[in-house]
């Protein structure tokens, strides 16, 4: 995880983290610890906490913008897996939370009218 996210978190208090429910350890070969997922349809689950109006993933540790970490980072689900530094999912959580946009690099990104 990069040092940008590990003082951030957004992205895990945001949005719906759904996927396949292959992915989950109750599957063999799945990594996602059952127990921190609910079914949404026959085929997808959810991270537990994120099938809510205000999103709040049971796996984040600490606090949004202040220093956070995912309690089971090294089997997160492939939905995790796609949210990179800086992209648009990225920015969209981190504008929830009044955090500066950043670039790929975990850079702030320039306000455009400065």
């Amino acid at each position: 995880m990069s040092h940008v996210c590990m003082s951030c978190g957004a992205c895990c208090a945001s949005f719906r983290v759904s996927f396949y429910f292959g992915e989950s350890d109750a599957v063999p070969g799945g990594t996602v610890p059952s127990a921190l997922v609910e079914p949404v349809t026959p085929f997808l689950v959810a991270m537990r906490g994120t099938n809510q109006p205000q999103p709040h993933c049971t796996a984040l540790q600490g606090r949004v913008g202040e220093a956070a970490s995912c309690g089971i980072y090294a089997q997160r689900a492939s939905t995790c897996r796609e949210v990179e530094v800086g992209d648009e999912r990225c920015n969209t959580a981190r504008s929830r939370y009044g955090l500066p946009a950043i670039d790929e690099h975990g850079v702030p990104k320039l306000d455009a009218s400065a």
